[in-house]
């Protein structure tokens, strides 16, 4: 039997998501720029869509912008908002544990002559509030914190950031990257304080290469996509009909159970947690965590190394992002957690979905009681 674990990195599409979008495709596949009747469909569908997730969100249709999925969602939300309030301030504000797609992104602003501020965050991964409100300032014009975590799990306190934002600091616009958090819990970007709020939609069992962007109507931005003028000229291009209407119907079955298996999933995670408790030198990360994300550091023994005995074994987990590359790199997120360079060698993270079952779990933990002591006898040759 396979076990998949690695959920923070992709979801299996479900089904009936998948025969919504084969139909699009085969059937409903006009251009919805075209003014004829089969554009006419397809122009139906993306409003639709629209109208869904912007309920599931309680917002306003007009503030979704579809993109290709989390990176490029970002990317619009940190660059089109730096560049179209320069005159303004050229201050951002965000945190050691982002995703790439935001720290290399605000690498690119800061050679356009912006000014960082990263914030440090605890042993558990999680950003003070202290020292966010002292650090803005009257030049300051964008602030971004990550939602969730993809490699520990951490949750950052967004409500309360977004209430201390909105109160003290109007003007300052506030990007969460929730890519790994919606379809898994309600977010509620108006009502959060949230101005800009990425999703990607092969996170919760939606196809990949689509995702979003709510734009708040009183954040300004400027392209990055320049062309035919599509969605109100902020994402030029053909929209993905088949794509986009996969992703809402994932994001509204997702929702519609969200609650009931947060509850399961935490349990198979605190179940999980306690077998690895029980195995020798063996270290869970995070505080306030997602139940969907588990990491573990395993002192003597590479995570590499472990990851391709799990693999043996089918059982499929990740040593870390599937962010990037396969070229291995140490973990900012783990490093800014201050983990010993043993247990930063040693860490997999294993993430799970409405798939994963209490069998697997006890697997993965059986197979693990298997593998850790020959392991770490072999790497003390």
């Amino acid at each position: 039997m396979s076990i998949y674990m690695d959920n923070a990195a992709t979801t299996a599409c479900l089904p009936e998501v998948a025969e919504r979008m084969k139909e699009i495709l085969c059937e409903d596949y006009g251009n919805p720029s075209s003014a004829h009747h089969l554009g006419v469909v397809a122009e139906g569908h993306v409003r639709k869509a629209k109208e869904s997730l912007a309920g599931l969100m309680r917002c306003n249709p007009g503030e979704i912008c579809f993109t290709s999925g989390g990176t490029e969602s970002d990317n619009l939300a940190l660059l089109g908002a730096a560049r179209a309030n320069r005159r303004r301030g050229t201050h951002i504000i965000s945190t050691q544990i982002e995703h790439p797609a935001v720290y290399r992104t605000l690498e690119t602003l800061s050679a356009e002559g912006f000014d960082l501020t990263i914030l440090p965050v605890d042993r558990e991964g999680i950003v003070r509030m202290d020292m966010l409100e002292q650090a803005v300032s009257e030049d300051t014009i964008l602030v971004s914190v990550m939602h969730t975590n993809n490699e520990v799990g951490s949750r950052q306190p967004i409500e309360a950031i977004g209430g201390l934002l909105k109160r003290k600091y109007p003007k300052v616009l506030f990007h969460v990257d929730a890519v790994q958090a919606f379809g898994k819990e309600a977010i509620r970007p108006k009502e959060a304080g949230i101005d800009l709020l990425s999703v990607s939609a092969h996170k919760f069992h939606g196809p990949k290469g689509v995702g979003m962007l709510y734009i708040s109507e009183q954040a300004k931005l400027l392209p990055m996509i320049y062309g035919g003028g599509q969605q109100s000229g902020l994402r030029s291009g053909t929209e993905n009909v088949p794509g986009i209407a996969g992703m809402a119907l994932a994001a509204e079955l997702a929702l519609a159970e969200a609650p009931k298996e947060w509850e399961r999933v935490s349990k198979l995670r605190s179940l999980f947690a306690e077998g690895l408790e029980k195995l020798e030198n063996v270290q869970i990360n995070g505080g306030d965590t997602s139940p969907y994300v588990l990491s573990a550091s395993f002192g003597g023994v590479r995570a590499e190394v472990l990851l391709h005995a799990l693999e043996e074994k089918e059982i499929f987990v990740s040593a870390g992002s599937a962010c990037a590359t396969h070229k291995p790199e140490p973990s900012r997120t783990l490093q800014a957690m201050g983990l010993s360079k043993e247990m930063l060698e040693g860490t997999l993270r294993f993430s799970f979905s409405r798939f994963t079952t209490e069998e697997e779990v006890r697997e993965t933990l059986s197979a693990l009681e298997e593998l850790l002591p020959e392991l770490r006898r072999f790497s003390r040759r």
